[in-house]
């Protein structure tokens, strides 16, 4: 169990923060269903739409989704992409009639629903020259840790040192061992044990480096509805929500240089994260219907409160050139680090709608939402790590709105839709992330108790990622363009 966390403000945001799923008719319109209802995936965002429903309704849909990325690292621009299908959605709704005709309170609805909230599947590559080189990550970190620290003692293994050290010392230990015995450094004073100080067998010049980051996994909710209908034109709705994160990523790092006075000459270097978590969220939320055909909504979702598992490995392949021979240095500790649990509170959001049905021609609908990420918290609060990191989060992150627009036009059984959407960055600093904008469209083909439905979603935005937190501290400037295509097959008993 390591002493030391793993944690920063992308892990925070990246748990925080929610794609548009659900079924393809919510997916055509761009999400833009809070004061519709009457979609099994509208009740993700606004809990009174299953009492819109008339009947009993069940609905699966299946996601494939295309990732392009568009990177550019020191001009030299790279292309990647990922596709892959998945179950996003399955849910169903429940209608009970009160019989009793006196009563304002015309039906109660049951619902259960789960969406694929985030799907992280992804890869990125990057390539260039640059001046900067990773050795400085290691070199950063050795600076102040004694060098009896990071040399092995007797019969002491690799594994050994390396676990004690994620023990008692903590992440940046790890990293400066590694380093160390992967010759990227030496000690000012190698005579002495307690020596602090260290210089780079790296000489300064040109760095030709290859980076990939590769992430899996995805967070899903998993929903229980309950919602009433009041009179003709009042709709109430809760939501208990279960969240799962279940997360992995890979990056890889490779650099090479000839520069004049490197001992060292290559450099691979490779870190992976494995998150498992689990989380609860509640959601309440109305609609109004102000005349025949228009209404209004308003919701409001309650922070979601996390408890997450973190585990880390690393790996570090280094060839230097001593005496005109060429070694090449394995340094691979075979050792999972095993963070202990912590709890992660993202932002709630308060959500409004309005929308004009048409009669049985079609409608249109907008939404807007608000959310504070700074109200993102990581604890236990008296943690020094986590003091540290909640104070950057209020620093870097702000709120954002959500802005989403749909419709829908009726031919008979035939159903066109069309949507749009525009999400402001959680960062102060817009180039970090910046917004994303993206548009939809679909169409759905009714057969009474059967319903078909397709849409297409595209959306653009452009990122800046920085390679390590120390050293190393290139930015990858990314351009990333997401494409879904979903099927949906509906019933209703």
């Amino acid at each position: 169990m390591t002493v030391s966390n793993a944690q920063d403000v992308s892990d925070a945001l990246r748990y925080g923060t929610e794609n548009i799923n659900g079924t393809a008719r919510f997916n055509a319109l761009s999400g833009a269903f809070h004061a519709l209802g009457g979609d099994i995936s509208s009740m993700a965002i606004n809990p009174a739409g299953s009492a819109v429903f008339l009947a009993n309704s069940i609905s699966i849909s299946l996601d494939i989704k295309d990732v392009e990325n568009n990177t550019s690292y020191f001009n030299s621009r790279v292309r990647s992409f990922d596709a892959d299908a998945n179950l996003n959605h399955a849910g169903a709704v429940f209608v009970f009639n009160n019989n009793d005709e006196e009563s304002p309170w015309k039906k109660f609805t049951l619902g259960l629903n789960y969406i694929s909230t985030n799907d992280f599947d992804n890869e990125i590559f990057a390539k260039g020259t640059g001046n900067k080189t990773i050795g400085s990550f290691f070199l950063a970190q050795a600076q102040g840790i004694p060098l009896d620290l990071l040399e092995l003692q007797g019969s002491e293994t690799i594994s050994d040192l390396y676990s004690f050290l994620g023990e008692t010392q903590g992440t940046a230990a790890q990293n400066a061992f590694l380093g160390y015995q992967g010759f990227l450094f030496d000690p000012v004073d190698p005579t002495n044990a307690q020596n602090t100080q260290y210089t780079s067998n790296i000489a300064a010049g040109r760095f030709n480096q290859e980076y990939a980051h590769l992430t899996r996994g995805y967070n899903g909710k998993y929903t229980m509805n309950f919602a009433t209908q009041y009179n003709d034109n009042l709709f109430f709705g809760i939501n208990l929500n279960t969240h799962i994160i279940d997360f992995d990523r890979y990056t890889y790092l490779y650099e090479s240089n000839n520069n004049p006075g490197s001992v060292v000459t290559q450099v691979g270097f490779e870190n992976n994260l494995s998150v498992l978590g689990s989380g609860f969220s509640a959601q309440i939320g109305g609609i109004l219907k102000v005349a025949d055909n228009s209404r209004i909504s308003l919701s409001y979702d309650t922070p979601t409160w996390h408890v997450i598992s973190e585990e880390t490995s690393q790996y570090l392949e280094t060839e230097r050139v001593e005496e005109g021979v060429t070694i090449d240095q394995i340094v691979n500790p075979r050792v999972i680090n095993v963070f202990e649990d912590y709890n992660l509170r993202t932002p709630g959001k308060v959500s409004i709608g309005i929308a004009q049905v048409f009669g049985k021609k079609g409608l249109i609908s907008f939404d807007y939402s608000y959310k504070d990420y700074a109200n993102t918290e990581f604890s236990p609060k008296n943690d020094p790590f986590f003091i540290s990191e909640n104070a950057l989060i209020r620093e870097t992150l702000k709120d954002a709105s959500t802005y989403r627009l749909g419709g829908e036009y009726r031919i008979d059984n035939l159903s066109l839709r069309g949507g749009f959407r525009y999400e402001e960055s959680p960062y102060q600093d817009e180039e970090t992330l910046g917004d994303l904008s993206g548009f939809s469209l679909g169409v759905g083909y009714n057969l009474g108790n059967y319903s078909f439905d397709i849409s297409y979603a595209r959306s653009e935005q452009s990122s800046a990622q920085q390679l390590y937190k120390v050293g190393l501290t290139d930015t990858v400037l990314i351009d990333t363009t997401q494409s879904n295509i979903v099927f949906t097959l509906g019933l209703n008993l």
